[in-house]
């Protein structure tokens, strides 16, 4: 008797635990962005990221965070007169990844470690982009980040030719940003 009941126990325990790993993908996906946007909140607080070096509020860095991860493009400041440079470098990477997608980036971040994508992530990829089946999505995906980074690129060199005669170096920066934020 003692026998069968811990076998069951350690059959509730395994399955318990395996669920735990089969987590569904919009959950998942959703994870993901809260994260993402968890992240971008502190980077945005910590004073490196305004120009005057103190500390931002909780709900500034995270209305900004949040608005700049869905790709909303409402703010509480001035982006410019209040975010350094560094504040406006994570605001540009919550704006990629809420572009472009958790998933597309999450993609960009394997590719660049030369690491394989398994079947569960080509699985959550496909659902990103709205797909019903898992067979060429990193090949999509990479057109998808290619055609993103070719118009960023192009808008950035036609904005260049107006800000950079005004701002000087600046000017790189400002029209990088304007593109990407466009």
């Amino acid at each position: 008797k003692g026998d069968g009941m811990r076998g069951r126990i350690s059959l509730f325990i395994l399955k318990r635990l395996s669920m735990k790993k089969r987590i569904n993908p919009s959950r998942r996906m959703a994870f993901g962005f809260s994260m993402l946007i968890l992240m971008g909140t502190v980077l945005l607080m910590l004073p490196v990221s305004s120009k005057n070096g103190e500390v931002t509020p909780f709900l500034t860095a995270m209305f900004t965070a949040v608005s700049s991860t869905c790709v909303t493009g409402l703010v509480m400041v001035d982006t410019g007169a209040y975010y350094s440079f560094f504040g406006q470098a994570v605001i540009i990477l919550l704006i990629q990844a809420g572009g472009l997608g958790f998933m597309t980036v999450l993609t960009l971040a394997f590719l660049a470690r030369g690491k394989s994508i398994g079947m569960r992530n080509r699985m959550m990829i496909a659902q990103n982009f709205g797909l019903e089946n898992a067979s060429g999505v990193v090949k999509l995906t990479k057109h998808v980040l290619g055609a993103a980074f070719a118009a960023e690129g192009i808008g950035a060199a036609l904005l260049s030719v107006r800000f950079v005669p005004e701002y000087g170096l600046k000017g790189i920066w400002y029209s990088v940003f304007h593109s990407v934020s466009a």
